[in-house]
């Protein structure tokens, strides 16, 4: 049986064999004249398919027009027009041709996969108006490179300032702090007599501590001082009559987003309360409780049990008992929330409160309280969720 294939596509009868044959000379004749590199040409024949100047009458010249319509395409893509115009390529030129079957295209150079490296395009192969539109792009893409580096530029700026400025805030504070540490003890007056006005039946007078003095002199707003050996925890104790205003400022009542240690409102260290708590931010500088979430290692703990709470008017030691997270909870949820355990009106309160703080802690320290024993919570902010607190709690031992 003869052959009846034509550029691949199989005939079955005589006649459109002789059809396919012509099909292909009229293709070979239009290749002939048309370069495929050149772009404008390859648009152009495109433009005289679409308007039907030639006529094909078998699978052969649909597969044809198939193939310059996909080139025309990428053509069109490249932003090429019929006026286009490249120079011959320096190099071994690249042949294109569709993939029959799949429609997809095989690129291939003399024969070898197009896996291999291709000739960069320079700007002289493009016409003199494309020439012009790439110039125009590449300058607008290098004004916005320029700005692009200078807002970096003064991003980087802005942060290394704000971090600058922090820092500087962060060590000047501490600084003052240490200052404020060595007057403890400087400059004793010999006994301080505070009368401290409750009702107005009731007056009770109180001594400072020697080593308070100068820094109650100071400002009547210190209560305390707060130090765990070994670390950065070393600070006085403010009180108010609310629990905001030494959120930011510090002793000297200056403004500072480091704030201070402070005892709650509604804790009386002369009418003692069951529980003091003290409240400080978690500062990323490690300044107030900014360390305070190393409690959360029970090696840590055991290192470091043992705090140091004295109240302008005595002294007092005590031993950690129990470390766990919480959080500010809404005032209608029903479970336990620690920073409103001040006092227990009765040991069924007490031991109460004892299970449930048991019940979350970290880890076990073996110390336990029993009703009557005082205690003292210290409390900052933890990340760990939305209004997330970390909490130490522990009991005076001395």
């Amino acid at each position: 049986m003869a052959d009846l294939s034509v550029a691949g596509r199989q005939f079955r009868t005589q006649a459109d064999y002789r059809a396919a044959l012509k099909d292909q000379e009229q293709i070979d004749a239009i290749k002939s004249k048309v370069n495929m590199e050149q772009p404008g040409e390859v648009l152009t024949l495109w433009g005289e398919l679409s308007s039907g100047k030639y006529h094909f009458k078998t699978l052969v010249g649909k597969d044809f027009k198939e193939e310059i319509s996909e080139l025309a395409e990428k053509y069109k893509k490249q932003g090429y027009t019929r006026d286009s115009k490249i120079k011959p390529s320096k190099f071994k030129a690249q042949q294109k041709k569709v993939a029959k079957g799949s429609g997809k295209k095989a690129d291939k150079i003399n024969g070898k996969d197009a896996g291999k490296s291709k000739k960069k395009a320079s700007l002289e192969d493009y016409d003199e108006k494309m020439q012009k539109e790439i110039l125009a792009v590449l300058k607008q893409n290098e004004r916005r490179r320029k700005l692009l580096i200078a807002l970096c530029a003064i991003i980087a700026v802005g942060c290394f300032g704000y971090y600058g400025v922090y820092y500087y805030f962060a060590e000047k504070n501490q600084s003052e702090y240490d200052d404020l540490a060595n007057l403890k003890g400087s400059q004793s007056l010999g006994g301080r007599t505070v009368t401290i006005h409750y009702t107005d039946e009731e007056d009770i007078e109180l001594t400072v501590l020697e080593e308070y003095e100068t820094l109650y002199s100071k400002n009547k707003k210190l209560i305390g001082w707060l130090k765990i050996d070994d670390t950065n925890i070393d600070y006085p104790v403010m009180q108010t009559s609310n629990n905001e205003y030494y959120l930011d400022h510090n002793y000297n009542q200056e403004y500072d987003k480091n704030g201070s240690l402070f005892l709650d409102a509604d804790c009386d260290v002369v009418k003692r309360n069951t529980n003091l708590i003290i409240y400080g931010h978690h500062m990323k500088s490690g300044k107030m409780f900014g360390n305070l979430n190393k409690y959360s290692s029970e090696s840590y703990c055991k290192e470091h049990s043992r705090i140091q709470f004295d109240t302008i008017y005595e002294k007092g030691t005590y031993e950690v008992m129990y470390v766990f997270r919480s959080r500010i909870y809404n005032e209608d949820e029903i479970v336990f929330k620690y920073y409103q355990f001040l006092d227990a009106a009765s040991e069924q309160e007490f031991n109460s409160n004892m299970q449930e703080m048991a019940a979350i802690s970290l880890y076990n320290t073996g110390v336990t309280a029993v009703y009557g024993d005082e205690l003292l919570t210290l409390s900052t902010c933890d990340n760990s969720e939305t209004d997330g607190r970390f909490v130490v709690v522990a009991k005076r031992v001395l």
